[in-house]
């Protein structure tokens, strides 16, 4: 790094000192904070950003976003060259970046990463980082600060996406890398195109069947719902009614987050909403849930990310058994395209039951999006989803280039045959859904194009499989990491001795299903318990929680 090069990377970093008593950790969201503490993290994830970018020679996207946070919260992640989240190995990096306490600190991190990982600076291309932020008051400032850092190595430059999704930006980078066009427009053309594919190929069947045309959407007072409302007359034969969208306050009472945890409509829906089709997206519209009010009443019955899975996996599956032909009790299973299911510890163990009747494979991985994106990248179509509604679908590239030949292949031989359209659907599901990171809107789309192909309600698609009663608990601890984990964090190995006990527990209980974690974030060990009932749920869930403070002797939050 040269001498006019630090200079100005010291200039710019004195404009951004880090509050007092401030610790910043980059984690699967990236660094959340109250917006008013973030403006120096902002500043030095744009240098890391645009370091990233000189590194890997490719476009690389910094998003500024809570997600479902309070409105008075903000963020900021980046997304990598794939367009899916920065990889783990720079992580460590952030941190130390974002608590450099003095500019000449940050400089010395600097010079010392850079030699480490032999990163060229002098004579490297032009770099780019595409920048994009959610609706929050606090994002434009925060934008500025972006800028900063991003500009403070000479040579990169910041293109301001404006106002989008964090989808749209992950959805963007991977395009730009792709040397498609990235622009707002561009994604919506191809996922509307590919939804109205998924619709033409749609088997014809008894009228009597079809699914109601309508669905109301809570948009959590956020982009997602803006920008939905904006693309209602591009919809065909579906009938959007968008609410929360932008008239209240950023995910209060409202949004995925709250229908998930609370089970109850969000704001602005109630009594008169009864059994109709609705779905909530959170406030940066990464993450979807379905749900139908009950009668009489503000409570729900919640259709979550498991349920997504179910379908996507269910058709999916299916597509590629008309594809291999004619079933001869062989057919699927010969076919060479892997399909797997990829979820966590706290999907629904009715869910995970439901998926392996199907015949597919379900693996399980640690808690976060990074290690479920991982492992269902493995796969020919891999399929993720947590039940908090963040998920989607990958299709490997090498199974991408054998169905665009084989469609070909269809298109002069076999026009208009189950096995043709059966390709141009898995295409058409490859486009809409985004493969860089979970996304609200593609999913919708996805969901909305699948009921209509199989002519069901909510209603029957809520009747996959009745989840298992749950319970979720914490234990506040002075040390979270005396919890050690494994088996995806369903089996303690330490403290020695508690995982026996949590299992004697569990023996107790019909369909019992129970294991502790340490939070990601906070100083608590997380417990989840399932059973047959609620009250055994319960009841299984507070006896753990005894036997994580008998063995780690602290009280409860």
């Amino acid at each position: 790094m040269n001498q006019e090069q630090q200079s100005a990377l010291l200039r710019s970093a004195s404009r951004f000192p880090i509050p007092t008593g401030a610790k910043f950790s980059y984690g699967t969201s990236g660094f959340r904070a109250d917006a008013s503490l973030l403006e120096s993290t902002v500043f030095r994830v744009g240098i890391l950003a645009a370091l990233r970018s000189i590194q890997t020679r490719s476009v690389i996207g910094l998003m500024i976003t809570a997600s479902h946070n309070q409105v008075s919260d903000n963020g900021v992640k980046l997304a990598d060259p794939s367009g899916g989240m920065l990889t783990q190995s720079w992580e460590p990096f952030a941190d130390a970046l974002a608590n450099a306490l003095h500019p000449h600190s940050l400089l010395q991190l600097l010079v010392d990463f850079i030699k480490k990982e032999n990163i060229v600076l002098e004579g490297a291309p032009v770099s780019e980082v595409l920048l994009g932020r959610d609706t929050r008051p606090s994002g434009e400032t925060l934008l500025e600060a972006a800028k900063q850092g991003i500009t403070s190595f000479m040579g990169t430059t910041a293109s301001n996406m404006g106002i989008v999704t964090t989808p749209q930006l992950h959805w963007m980078v991977r395009a730009k890398n792709k040397g498609i066009e990235a622009t707002e427009l561009n994604y919506y053309d191809q996922m509307l195109t590919s939804f109205r594919c998924l619709l033409d190929y749609i088997p014809q069947r008894d009228s009597t069947q079809n699914v109601s045309d309508k669905l109301v959407v809570d948009g959590a007072d956020g982009v997602g719902g803006e920008k939905l409302e904006n693309l209602k007359t591009r919809l065909g034969y579906l009938t959007v009614d968008v609410r929360n969208c932008g008239g209240g306050v950023l995910n209060e009472g409202v949004g995925a987050d709250y229908v998930q945890k609370e089970k109850m409509a969000p704001r602005n829906f109630g009594p008169a909403d009864a059994g109709m089709r609705c779905a909530s997206l959170d406030g940066d519209a990464d993450r979807l849930v379905y749900f139908y009010v009950i009668s009489n009443s503000n409570k729900i019955d919640l259709v979550d990310g498991d349920k997504i899975l179910s379908l996507f996996a269910l058709f999916l599956k299916e597509q590629l058994c008309i594809l291999n032909g004619p079933n001869d009790g062989k057919a699927c299973n010969s076919y060479k395209a892997s399909l797997g299911v990829v979820q966590t510890a706290y999907a629904n163990g009715a869910s995970t039951d439901y998926l392996k009747q199907m015949g597919l494979e379900v693996v399980m991985t640690p808690t976060g999006v990074k290690y479920l994106h991982e492992k269902a990248a493995e796969y020919d179509i891999g399929i993720y989803f947590e039940a908090n509604g963040h998920g989607t679908v990958l299709f490997s590239d090498a199974f991408l280039s054998w169905l665009e030949i084989k469609n070909q292949e269809l298109t002069s031989t076999s026009q208009d045959s189950d096995q043709h359209k059966a390709a141009l659907r898995l295409l058409a599901v490859s486009r809409l859904i985004n493969q860089a990171v979970g996304d609200a809107l593609s999913g919708l789309f996805l969901v909305e194009a699948i009921l209509k192909h199989m002519r069901w309600s909510i209603h029957k698609w809520n009747e996959l499989y009745q989840d298992l009663p749950s319970r979720q608990l914490k234990v506040k601890v002075v040390d979270r990491t005396a919890v050690i984990t494994e088996k995806a964090e369903t089996k303690v190995v330490s403290p020695a001795g508690i995982q026996e006990a949590i299992d004697a527990e569990t023996d107790k209980y019909p369909k019992g299903r129970c294991f502790i974690r340490p939070s990601g974030t906070e100083d608590v060990v997380r417990v989840y318990a399932e059973a047959s009932s609620q009250e055994g749920a319960d009841h299984l869930a507070n006896s753990v929680v005894r036997l994580v403070e008998q063995y780690l002797g602290f009280g409860r939050s």
